[in-house]
Parts: structure tokens; sequence; C-alpha cells
């Protein structure tokens, strides 16, 4: 069983979307596949389905809960092929918050389904719950979008992913864990954090547990999936991610796509329908599409596979597949103005939208730009 928990730094970039389809795209290659909503506090993935009532016959907070007692029970068959689905219960209050032990019995549970894909689609943000259902595994795929709040809030996801790796190799009292600590006292200490410099210092005084801290490390190798991209030079912002995650973090981060913006998204999710269902040849559904072919062809590559020519070639291959999917968008835009399908109106609407989020994307870039400058005075004056 290959796990692909599937995550994001901040809420809106479409985690949920692409979770549902790529389990979608996988089951219709042949693969048995069980998608499970965690995102305990506000689970919504059932929506993105069709499915009208998410625990209808349970979910896992009837389950966490005692309401149930059989796991299988609540792994619940769908009308797409070689799809299963357990449903979250988002309206349990609490269930955003489960105890050490329930999580503990939810991730023994998982670990034991039978299939070839365990999907995970965990809720946005750092908590502890979200980041240890996120390693799991440990090809996880983080989603985010070319926004400069998304790209940095999902570097800060994989940055707390790599210090839960780190405190989990730690016991308490241990050297190790008590330097870690002495970072934590010293407040900016974690915030500057220089991940592979913190290790080198361990090394020297517990190279016991960093040994084995370093074995977790380069077993993890998330991958990136770059999402509502609107122009090929967005995949710029991969790549700047990568840089940031491999200089800072001491991880290398793998290209496992792009996906642009596409309206016609909320027009299937209107419809309940999955966008590979509710238009399968479209721009969007077909990089779905190409992302599971994609996991397919790294099956035999194994879990702990990282061959680093390989993850510069996924940087190159993004690249181009953002200008083949543009000059598709631009080239389907062109039939529907002349089959009259799009009317000139509607072009200029779209183009209105756009500058409408340009420009509210400015206003992001220029607050940041603030903040930056602010905190390098405060830095200069200390």
């Amino acid at each position: 069983m290959r796990i692909l928990p599937i995550a994001s730094g901040k809420g809106g970039v479409g985690k949920s979307l692409a979770a549902a389809n790529l389990a979608i795209a996988l089951g219709e290659n042949g693969r048995d596949v069980v998608l499970a909503d965690l995102d305990l506090g506000g689970s919504n993935l059932h929506m993105i389905l069709g499915i009208t009532s998410p625990a209808d016959g349970g979910g896992l907070g009837t389950y966490l809960t005692g309401s149930v007692a059989d796991f299988a029970s609540i792994v619940h068959k769908t009308e797409y092929r070689n799809v299963r689905f357990v449903p979250g219960d988002g309206e349990i209050p609490g269930l955003a918050n489960i105890m050490a032990n329930q999580k503990r019995k939810l991730l023994s549970r998982l670990r034991h389904l039978q299939c070839d894909y365990l999907i995970l689609d965990l809720g946005a943000g750092t908590s502890y719950n979200t980041l240890d259902f996120f390693l799991m595994g440990t090809r996880g795929i983080v989603i985010t979008t070319p926004t400069p709040t998304a790209t940095v809030s999902a570097y800060l996801f994989l940055k707390n992913a790599v210090f839960r790796i780190m405190n989990s190799s730690f016991p308490k009292k241990s050297e190790a864990a008590n330097f870690i600590e002495s970072l934590k006292k010293d407040g900016n200490g974690l915030q500057r954090a220089y991940i592979p410099a913190i290790l080198e210092q361990i090394s020297r005084i517990d190279p016991d547990r960093h040994r084995k801290c370093m074995g977790q490390i380069e077993r993890f190798r998330p991958r990136l999936v770059l999402n509502m991209i609107e122009d090929p030079k967005d995949s710029e912002r991969a790549r700047k991610l990568r840089r940031s995650c491999s200089h800072y973090l001491g991880i290398e981060l793998e290209h496992l796509g792009i996906i642009y913006r596409d309206d016609l998204q909320d027009i299937a999710l209107s419809s309940r329908l999955p966008i590979i269902r509710y238009k399968p040849q479209s721009v969007l559904s077909q990089a779905v599409y190409r992302i599971a072919d994609k996991l397919i062809g790294l099956e035999d590559d194994g879990d702990d596979f990282l061959d680093f020519e390989h993850v510069d070639d996924s940087y190159r291959e993004a690249g181009l597949e953002a200008e083949a999917d543009f000059a598709s968008k631009t080239s389907y835009v062109e039939d529907l103005l002349h089959t009259g399908a799009l009317t000139h109106g509607d072009l200029i609407e779209t183009i209105k939208m756009q500058q409408i989020e340009i420009n509210q994307l400015k206003k992001e870039n220029n607050l940041l730009k603030s903040k930056l400058v602010r905190a390098m005075q405060h830095g200069l004056g200390g």
C-alpha cells in the first residue's frame, strides 16, 4: 500500500479537490484506492465526491467516539471505479482535537487497510495531528498556489514537519532534546532555524540520536503540486520553494506537476461532480490524469527511492507542462470565440476578474514586503 497524505500550509489552495480527483484518476487506472477525509474539523470531501450525507452508516467521528466499533463499516463504496471513501464527520464537536490514544488507534487502523493507494485529505495548517498524519507516508504531497502567502505557508508546513521528525527522534531529557529546548527558550532560535546547522551541532553532542534522526529525515521526500496557476511564469515559484527547502531544511522537494486555474471547477462543484467526471478533457482534468500517471510510473521505485537527477528533471518537466497547458487553454478560448460559445463580453469580464485577482496579489506582496522591512529594521535595532 502506498500512503499519499495530501496537505497544505493554508486553506483555499484546492487540496481536497486535488485529493478527490486524483483518487478517481488512480481508480480509473485500475488501482484500488481508499480516500479518507482527515480534515477532522472541517470535513467536506463528500461534497466534492457528490455524496449528500457524509456519514451515512458512520464515519471517523462515530468510530472515534465509540458509536461504531468496526472500522471496516465506515469504509464505504462509491460510484467511482475502485474508489472507497472514509468520511470525516466534521459536525461532531471536538473532532479536530482528538486525543493521542485516538490518533494512535486511527493510525493503526489506516495502516492495516488493504488497498493499492491510501489517500489522506488532511486539514490545512501545522497542528501535531495533521503533521503526524502527513508523516504516515514518506512521500506526502503538499498543495500550494503561486501566491506569496501560499508558498510561504507551504514552506512553513514542511519546516514544521521536519521539526516533528526531529522531536520524535529525540527522547525527553536526551542531549539532543535538551539542545532543541534551549533553542525554543531563545525565542528567535527556531524562528531563524537553519536545520542543517542545528543537526551538525546535535551530531557533536548526541551522535547516536543524530544518526537516528538523519535516517528519518533522509527518508522524508515530500512532493509538490502547484495549483491554480495562471501563467507559465508562475512555475518559477516552485523552484524558489525547492531552493528554500534544500538550503534551510535540508530536504529535497520533488515537483509532481502543475494545475491551471479553471472556472469549470466551480461549475463542477455546484453540480456535485468531480471535475474529471464533469469534463474529463479539460486542461485541469488532464493535469490530474498526468499526475496520476506519474505516480503509477514511480511505483517500482519504492518509497525510499531518490534520484537527484530525477528531482531536477521534475522541475524542468513541470515548466514544459505549464507552457503546453497554457497553449491548450489559449487555443480553447480562441475556439470558443470562433464558435460563438464565448462572446467578447464574456472575455472582457474574464480579463476584469483576472485583473482584480492580480491587484489583490500585488496588495499581498506589498504587505509581505512591509512586514519584511519592519522585521529587518527590528533586527538591526536589536
